[in-house]
């Protein structure tokens, strides 16, 4: 289920405050950070992003 657009409008990652870009449409949804540097993928559970560092997923 893809997050409203004006949610995704309002929510920067935790860690830099870059903007999030969706990706709900790989296996698993996530909201990946667009910063240059930083590039934590968050999860998304039952539709709801967890922001939380500890529990991103590093770039690869």
């Amino acid at each position: 289920m893809p997050l409203e657009a004006g949610l995704l409008e309002i929510l920067a990652c935790p860690a830099c405050h870059a903007p999030l870009d969706d990706r709900t449409a790989a296996e698993t949804p996530e909201l990946v950070c667009t910063g240059d540097d930083c590039g934590l993928a968050y999860p998304v559970r039952d539709g709801i992003p967890v922001l939380l560092v500890d529990e991103a997923r590093r770039p690869a």
